[in-house]
């Protein structure tokens, strides 16, 4: 599973760095003329720290316990598509619907963090 884990982390942190580029030069002129840059800039900023997470669960896997580890994975996963996915979906549609899945987000971020320390417990 740490193999997954790796790849996931590393696709998302190549995402992070496409969307950065893509907000700080393509995007910015609307992404400013809607006030939405510093959202977008926040989307980028939480997917691109959420990563070093994911890399970091991958390293310890072997090292904790594996269920809970997994849940923590799946758990930061899910809170970076949420959490940062919502961002971007609301940017570049102007729609502030999109701002209520955010939350959700947030707190499966939380909840991986939380999950982590679970797994240095049990171990």
């Amino acid at each position: 599973m740490s193999k997954p884990i790796m790849i996931t982390g590393s696709l998302l942190g190549a995402f992070s760095l496409i969307f950065g580029a893509l907000g700080s030069h393509l995007l910015e002129p609307y992404l400013i003329s809607i006030d939405k840059l510093d959202t977008y800039q926040t989307a980028v900023q939480y997917q691109f720290y959420h990563v070093f997470l994911i890399l970091f669960i991958g390293i310890i896997y072997n090292y904790t316990h594996k269920h809970i580890i997994n849940y923590a994975f799946y758990a930061c996963l899910l809170g970076v598509l949420l959490f940062s996915g919502s961002l971007y979906i609301l940017c570049l549609s102007n729609q502030s619907m999109w701002g209520l899945l955010t939350p959700f987000g947030g707190v499966s971020l939380l909840i991986s963090w939380v999950l982590l320390c679970l797994s240095f417990l049990k171990k």
